[in-house]
């Protein structure tokens, strides 16, 4: 058993991202007089700022790293413990931390985020992006590289393939089209052509303010993976960083070496093979790696036969619910995907804890037109509704699932376009069940619908198209929209007159 408890507080949230920050604002505002701790590792935490609800369950803001001192300043009620957690024991209500202190709960949430899937661990030549610290380190080695391999088929590698500039990129996406956790082929289709044009002038410089840790030891490895709209917020034992915020590469400048402007390859249906070390390259059984002209720090060889040297590759390839310090000498129920798995009041399966955001797994009945996807929007949602419940418990008072859990919704922006998503966005769980209606112009606009029955259960909007409400409000009110047929996505016909 730990140490003797030096505190005990009504209420001990566990991780400064978005989840966890969010459930501390919410605790500490609605019962002032209640001691709340929050244990996280960095010193830092992220903030949800310019917040704007732009319809009933779409939102947008955006997330800034800030000095913890500023939540504190805040709420005196809260104090902030700057440490990893070592072990959680439920039984006695408490927590231990990595220096070795204890603290005791009444009620704690877990938002301990999500921890990067690297192609390898240990690899120099690996980078995972996660936090502005290996956002910077990539920077600096971006600036000296003519080639490097991206790998991941998610926000972050979608990002940064746009962003990279002056340096080839060679993307291996492991599916038929780019960027499937969020579109379908189609728009996909839509949006590749923005590779291979110019990018629009940078205008409004980067409003979020940056603050650095000191730099890593020399050939340490360097990890940079959070699939940026599953965005975890880990705050794990080995990674003290928060994921990056929606805008990350803002003011960063990712210039590479050469003069091209842009070169980006997609590499479709394949993954990673092995990596291997220009060293390693002069072991005879690797001599048929050398193929290619020139000599590479690190070689690539990819599931579809084709071998790439590069500078370095950067893994983008998701994450993982971050259970890891949670789990030895207690009974939580875990999701197939690993996370916790949570109720409809966010309790996990011992008593007196919750979790919110990447590390957790929503296992009550969704709604029809919900699904978890690990996004900072769903992050900021369940951090504030995990600490509503556990508030209402503390009262005795009853509280129902949150309106947010009724319709799926996302606002985010992929090669400076805007892009919504409603519903069952990507048809899933319909099957063969439902049909398309699409409207491309290209360069302009890409607007699909799901209609499932006549009815509409998802969209995807690409490009300023203003028509996310009134969808939102057809999704939510399932109208039969058989009579209107095709004539739904008539360009000429002004959809919102009809259905006001």
């Amino acid at each position: 058993m730990a140490g003797k408890v030096e505190k005990v507080f009504k209420f001990v949230v566990v991780g400064g991202g978005i989840a966890g920050v969010t459930c501390v604002e919410q605790l500490s505002s609605q019962i002032p007089s209640a001691e709340v701790a929050l244990i996280t590792a960095g010193p830092h935490i992220k903030a949800v700022t310019n917040y704007k609800q732009v319809s009933k369950t779409l939102e947008e803001f955006d997330v800034e790293e800030r000095p913890s001192s500023v939540l504190e300043e805040k709420f005196p009620n809260l104090i902030v413990i700057h440490s990893a957690v070592k072990s959680l024991h439920t039984e006695s209500h408490s927590v231990e931390t990595a220096d070795g202190r204890v603290f005791g709960y009444e009620k704690l949430c877990i938002c301990s985020g999500g921890r990067p899937k690297l192609l390898t661990q240990e690899n120099p030549h690996v980078l995972g992006i996660r936090d502005t610290d290996s956002a910077q380190e990539f920077q600096k080695r971006l600036s000296k590289a003519k080639r490097i391999v991206v790998v991941g088929n998610g926000g972050i590698a979608l990002e940064l393939v746009y962003e990279v500039e002056g340096c080839e990129v060679i993307w291996a996406v492991k599916d038929k089209a780019i960027g499937n956790t969020f579109f379908d082929a189609g728009a996909a289709q839509f949006l590749i052509p923005s590779l291979e044009v110019d990018k629009p002038e940078k205008t409004a410089p980067c409003k979020r303010p940056r603050y650095t840790t000191e730099e890593p030891a020399a050939g340490a490895s360097q990890i940079f993976t959070a699939d940026r709209n599953s965005r975890g917020h880990g705050c794990g034992p080995t990674e003290p960083g928060s994921a990056l915020g929606p805008d990350w590469h803002e003011g960063i400048d990712l210039q590479g070496a050469e003069q091209v402007s842009r070169r980006v390859s997609v590499e479709y249906q394949c993954e990673v093979e092995k990596i291997v070390t220009s060293e390693e390259l002069h072991n005879p059984q690797q001599q048929t790696l050398r193929l290619e002209n020139g000599s590479w720090p690190v070689y690539i060889q990819l599931t579809n036969g084709k071998t790439f040297g590069c500078d370095f590759v950067v893994s983008a390839t998701g994450v993982v619910p971050n259970t890891e310090p949670f789990l030895h000498g207690n009974n939580f129920a875990q999701a197939d995907d690993g996370g916790l798995q949570v109720n409809d009041q966010m309790m996990t399966s011992e008593p007196d804890v919750y979790a919110a955001g990447d590390v957790c797994t929503a296992c009550w009945e969704h709604s029809p037109m919900w699904q978890q996807m690990r996004l900072w929007t769903q992050a900021r949602q369940m951090g504030w509704y995990a600490g509503r419940c556990m508030v209402s418990h503390i009262l005795s008072e009853p509280v129902e699932l949150d309106f947010c859990f009724e319709l799926f919704s996302h606002i985010t922006k992929f090669f400076n376009y805007k892009v919504v998503l409603l519903g069952k966005f990507n048809g899933q769980g319909l099957g063969s069940n439902h049909e398309l209606l699409v409207r491309c112009t290209k360069g302009h606009e890409y607007v699909k619908v799901v209609l499932s029955g006549g009815r509409m259960v998802g969209a995807v909007l690409i490009g300023e198209t203003d028509l996310e409400e009134t969808f939102e409000n057809l999704i939510l009110n399932q109208m039969d929209l058989t009579q209107y047929g095709e004539e739904l996505l008539n360009p000429d016909i002004d959809i919102e007159d009809y259905f006001d």
